[in-house]
């Protein structure tokens, strides 16, 4: 099999290299629109893997991934889909609501395989919790808590195209916390606070913040984070149900001390970034994808699941500038 790789930024490098690794994969095809930049790159990674010059010769691949800048999704998705070439496209697949509710109409329409990149869904801890949660193991959902901070802010050149932290941090969670709910969401509240830097203030963001999700069954979720954690990066979910209470993302790696005489300590190799604390997701999802151009799997992130996403970051964005709770007009999510 060929897996086409389209854009070899730190991401794109890192998921190629990860296609490279599996046996299913014969060849791993790069293209970037930098001139040279897909060479060099494949010179790095090495046996296996090659480079075309334009997007029409990768789309020759039996499937591709999309990890270019957003602001080249929606036409390179779109070319994708009408080479009848699957696609894995990295979030979002268009940087504002009507352009992918458009887009995902498109895909629909053509009967087209896209994938997602939401690398929450492909965390085998994770999957194991929604497969948990599906079975009815957890029984009624009482509360959902995320929490989801970078070790290091970002720089800060890249706030102002960032979208704001709900659109940037916390997309994954508003992602996959519905998900694993399977409710759609009612009501959102959010706020948030200038901790870190001025340079957030001044980018017209904020750099803390804490979610409140009212799901129609009832049930609520918590989600917080922020741009700096000094312990390391730290992401974990917990679920409390009436039959169980399950966390992922609690390891001897999560930047947390407890102060109990037996609680965990912050070990020395603390999780520095989300590559590392996602290792295994990437990779997953890599497996997942080629297995569903392979037709062996279905699709576990299709393109009308991320419309949730985008729809909850938005209404979060509302809810910190007005101070009030969004109802939400018609319900978001399952």
């Amino acid at each position: 099999m060929r897996i086409g790789v389209a854009g070899v930024g730190r991401i794109g490098a890192m998921h190629a290299a990860n296609l490279a690794s599996l046996d299913q994969v014969d060849e791993v095809v790069l293209f970037d629109p930098v001139p040279g930049r897909a060479e060099q790159a494949a010179g790095q990674l090495g046996e296996g893997v090659s480079h075309v010059d334009d997007l029409d010769a990768l789309l020759t691949a039996d499937g591709v991934l999309l990890a270019t800048p957003t602001d080249t999704h929606p036409e390179m998705l779109r070319r994708a889909v009408g080479a009848g070439v699957p696609a894995l496209c990295e979030k979002p697949i268009a940087g504002d609501l009507a352009t992918m509710q458009a887009l995902v109409d498109e895909v629909e329409s053509a009967g087209a395989t896209v994938l997602v990149g939401f690398q929450r869904r492909f965390d085998p801890a994770v999957v194991e919790l929604h497969r948990r949660m599906r079975a009815g193991e957890v029984g009624k959902v009482y509360l959902v808590r995320a929490l989801g901070n970078d070790a290091q802010p970002p720089d800060f050149g890249y706030l102002p195209a960032s979208g704001g932290i709900f659109r940037d941090l916390f997309v994954h969670d508003l992602d996959a916390v519905p998900w694993l709910v399977g409710e759609p969401v009612v009501e959102v509240y959010a706020s948030g606070s200038v901790l870190v830097d001025q340079a957030f203030a001044d980018a017209d963001d904020v750099d803390n913040a804490v979610i409140t999700l009212k799901f129609a069954g009832g049930a609520h979720a918590l989600i917080a984070g922020g741009r700096h954690d000094p312990l390391g990066y730290d992401h974990r979910i917990e679920v409390l149900g009436s039959r169980d209470s399950l966390t992922v993302g609690l390891d001897p790696r999560t930047p947390l001390t407890s102060l109990e005489p037996d609680g965990p300590k912050v070990g020395i190799d603390a999780y520095p970034g989300f590559p590392e604390r996602f290792r295994n997701a990437y990779l997953n999802e890599m497996a997942v994808f080629v297995d569903v151009v392979a037709g062996r799997a279905d699709n576990p992130s299709p393109v009308r699941d991320s419309l949730v996403s985008l729809r909850l970051a938005e209404a979060c964005e509302a809810s910190r500038r007005s101070g009030n709770p969004v109802r939400l007009l018609s319900e978001v999510g399952a």
